[in-house]
């Protein structure tokens, strides 16, 4: 690109339009410095890290019922509570372990830093791999669930209008929208330890209790009405007639239990963000962590309790959903009724998309740590633009958007992609836990190693239940990809491995005697300014001999070739010509540099003239091989390659500025007949 010079003397480079883009979009770039860390106190920690875990009472209840219902009718209400308790328990058998985790490990990074401490590096990738997974649908969850809420606030204030409907059938299409602009602001440098974002989920929490406490109190004081079972778009009430001990098959309990999991989900963000607390970060983190957990306890059990009460019925296309139901009959039809109702509706979306926020903050770091490891692209450590993991944001947007579009951004179908990642995690949080304590065992270390042992049975029981019971149901998918998912961590590490093993032998064979002879061979393949330049930095090194090479595939491409070579002042340079008549110009060149790096016992430099065309249209329309030529040449011993590159597109702005001020320009007396009727004249390029 071309530049100006500064009244000061400095060189002034223009942008490029994908960096003028990029800044428009983005903002100014951040530097280094501005970095920061902010301490959270346990009340802003406990809003900013526990959206993604709490919000999850909104659709944890419901996801039970949409296995019930269908399978033994009105006594899935019943079967719900006693489920309810369940996933209650291994609720608190969960944060007890978890206590434990962010007392030792106060670094972010939850249960893979707990499995790489304890088990080593290469173990702790099946903790990766799963919290990767866990990352990935959470976006798909909580952006779906947030649409959900804002679809069913819309048909109680509005009915079944053609808006609505529109926006009920389009669905996919607003969440998708809110994912990219969530990607968005994460590329423009949200922090997920901005106060701001601690709003939302105490406005959540406001709403819920709101909800469970009016629902209960019209219970409780005679209001057993009971919502209709048998509107069109619920799910058809199975056979109950044999009550809920006979009708409801083992199954069917486990299958509604793997769904009621998704209510967990998300606990593990305080381990993974213990780094924001205030000193003691441990003690601190602790306490938060009982707290989010006894929110999200009383909630779903809230939420159970009242859908027990009113038989609030889950639809088959999500909305309205089982929590909107519940607020709609306990706040009534009155307009504070209404302003209720709209409350807890858009304070769940709210949660929710800030929900799926978490995981915009939480996949890069975890990506970065991992890629630290060596174990992922090392690009996924560089910070961008505006300081953010730019590229891990843009690889969950990616993978997440593909994942809603793949299941229609049905919250029930992307709920049994959920569990076993998340429940992974847990089991490996456990075990790291359990071996932490038996090599240390320090204080009541019995006990400590019972809770944790405890946790990771339970949770490696899930991911077994929901891997059996949710197979068919797209959980195939996770058991497919997990293990591919490792093996190819692994690999990439290997890989890492090998070429730092390669490298780290450069400066025993840098000690080597070279010889000292230098021989600079330059690939012609047209007669241009490109090739000119080569020669002119050849001549520029002062090498004990230059030689101008040109692989002929065509004879009468290698005539014309030659003929401009002879009118043009090179000096005393000749062009040699190599029959090349299998086309296979990559070996023939390595062939004669190998023959004369034998025979001569020279340092042969490759000088190869690379044009630089505009980004799109220059890949389309030439092709672009030194690099290939680079490495096919690379491997032979006493040889460097040097590509010389020549911007074209700021050559040909210079040529226009000089026409335009009269300038005359020499041009070379061969170059309209080299464009002309060439069929061979992009050969090497």
């Amino acid at each position: 690109m071309a530049g100006t010079i500064s009244p000061s003397g400095e060189v002034e480079l223009p942008e490029s339009l994908g960096y003028r883009v990029k800044k428009r979009l983005l903002g100014k770039p951040l530097v280094t410095e501005q970095l920061t860390h902010e301490k959270l106190s346990n009340s802003v920690a406990l809003g900013v890290l526990a959206s993604d875990c709490i919000s999850s009472m909104a659709y944890g209840s419901e996801q039970m019922l949409v296995i019930l219902i269908p399978a033994i009718g009105i006594a899935a209400f019943t079967a719900l509570i006693p489920l309810t308790f369940v996933i209650l328990g291994l609720l608190v058998l969960l944060t007890f372990s978890y206590r434990e985790v962010v007392s030792v490990y106060t670094r972010a990074g939850g249960s893979y830093v707990v499995a790489r401490e304890n088990f080593g590096p290469r173990v702790a990738q099946i903790a990766a791999v799963a919290l990767l997974i866990d990352y990935i649908v959470t976006v798909a969850v909580q952006a779906a669930a947030g649409t959900d809420a804002i679809v069913s606030l819309g048909q109680f204030l509005w009915g079944n209008n053609s808006f609505i409907d529109f926006v009920g059938v389009h669905k996919l299409w607003l969440t998708v929208a809110v994912v990219l602009l969530l990607c968005w602001g994460n590329l423009r440098g949200i922090r997920e330890a901005g106060r701001a974002f601690a709003l939302p989920a105490y406005l959540f929490m406001a709403g819920m209790g709101l909800l469970v406490i009016v629902g209960f109190i019209r219970f409780l004081t005679g209001d057993h009405t009971q919502l209709n079972t048998h509107v069109q778009g619920m799910y058809t009430l199975g056979s109950g007639e044999h009550g809920f001990f006979y009708g409801a098959a083992l199954l069917t309990m486990l299958r509604a239990f793997a769904n009621g999991g998704s209510s967990l989900t998300g606990l593990e963000a305080i381990s993974n963000g213990v780094s924001v607390f205030q000193s003691p970060q441990g003690k601190n983190a602790r306490k938060t962590m009982v707290v989010m957990s006894a929110v999200l306890g009383t909630g779903v059990l809230g939420v159970s309790l009242l859908a027990h009460i009113t038989h609030a019925m889950p639809y088959t296309d999500g909305t309205p959903t089982v929590v909107s139901q519940e607020a709609s009959w306990a706040f009534g039809s009155s307009w504070i009724g209404y302003a209720a109702l709209v409350f807890v509706q858009l304070a769940t979306a709210l949660v929710l998309y800030t929900g799926a926020n978490t995981s915009f903050n939480g996949f890069p770091f975890l990506a970065s740590f991992v890629a630290e490891d060596s174990f992922l692209p090392r690009q996924l450590t560089r910070r961008g633009h505006r300081l953010a993991f730019s590229s891990g944001i843009i690889v969950l947007t990616a993978v997440s958007l593909v994942l809603l579009i793949a299941t229609n951004s049905d919250l029930s179908s992307l709920v049994s992609l959920y569990a076993i990642g998340v429940f992974t995690g847990f089991t490996m949080a456990g075990a790291g836990m359990v071996k932490h304590h038996l090599d240390r065992r320090e204080g009541k270390w019995k006990v400590k190693v019972g809770i944790n042992g405890a946790a990771a049975i339970a949770s490696l029981a899930v991911v077994g239940i929901f891997a059996v019971t949710k197979f068919t149901e797209g959980a195939w998918v996770v058991v497919v990809i997990f293990p591919i998912g490792v093996w190819s961590l692994i690999k990439v590490n290997k890989r890492y491995r090998e070429e730092a093993e390669a490298l780290a032998m450069a400066p025993v064979d840098a000690t080597k005697p070279i010889p000292r002879r230098q021989v600079m061979y330059i690939l012609v393949d047209r007669v241009d300014l490109a090739v000119l330049k080569a020669i002119r930095y050849a001549r520029s090194l002062r090498p004990a001999e230059i030689r101008a090479v040109h692989f002929m595939t065509d004879d009468r491409e290698a005539d014309r070739l030659r003929l401009q070579w002879n009118n043009v002042e090179v000096g005393d340079l000749s062009l040699e010509i190599v029959e090349c008549p299998d086309r296979r110009i990559n070996r023939a060149l390595v062939e004669l540099i190998a023959r004369t790096a034998k025979r001569e016992k020279s340092q042969i430099t490759l000088l190869i003239p690379e044009r630089n065309y505009s980004p799109v249209l220059g890949r389309l329309l030439h092709r672009r091989t030194p690099d290939q030529i680079a490495r096919a040449v690379g491997k032979l011993p006493n040889v460097v390659t040097t590509i010389v590159p020549f911007d074209v597109v700021s050559a040909h702005d210079e040529l226009e500025v000089a026409e335009a001020t009269g300038v005359k320009v020499e041009k070379l007396d061969h170059l309209d007949h080299t464009i002309e009727g060439s069929d061979h004249a992009d050969e090497m390029q």
